[in-house]
């Protein structure tokens, strides 16, 4: 188990949480390209967001997203990095995918009980739980193209992280 492990999934999902943890536990290195991107740029990505538009953002997204692929790596993607078919394929083709699949009132509900660590201005605008339905239904098909394997992200980290070592490991692996 070299190949770098892409976590994906919509906001709020644990990917940063469980991609940590799953690091720990696999002897792998972390890296989170929206953090990544943010060093980068020396910007965050409201600001990206506010000065080149989504669009803009998108495009530094998936050159944040190659730069650090790397093996031994868990990469924590941000929640639209399935939108660009560039980067699905690429994720396919250079690691394993795995979704952190979770409600949208389970995200709804994380993001706001620690509303400091959104990173992302809002997509639509609209209260936090009428948006995480409307993103939810829209990526969702995207993120199960993508993926490897779909994890439930609505247990705890350790048990995401025991249930995607058992996806992972040789033995099971079919």
């Amino acid at each position: 188990m070299s190949l770098p492990i892409y976590l994906i999934g919509a906001r709020g999902c644990g990917k940063t949480t469980v991609g940590h943890a799953l690091a720990l536990a696999s002897g792998y290195a972390f890296c989170d390209t929206d953090h990544a991107l943010q060093q980068s740029s020396g910007q965050t990505v409201a600001d990206i967001v506010a000065q080149e538009g989504w669009a803009g953002f998108r495009l530094r997204e998936t050159a944040s997203l190659k730069a650090v692929t790397a093996p031994t790596t868990v990469i924590a993607t941000g929640g639209g990095m399935v939108l660009a078919e560039e980067n699905r394929q690429f994720m396919r083709e250079h690691g394993r995918v795995i979704y952190l699949n979770a409600d949208a009132e389970i995200l709804a509900a994380r993001l706001e009980a620690y509303p400091q660590a959104e990173q992302r201005p809002t997509l639509t605008g609209r209260p936090v739980s009428e948006e995480m339905v409307e993103v939810l239904a829209a990526r969702d098909a995207l993120y199960r193209a993508a993926a490897h394997h779909i994890i439930d992200a609505m247990q705890s980290p350790d048990a995401v992280v025991s249930q995607i070592m058992s996806v992972l490991s040789p033995a099971r692996a079919s």
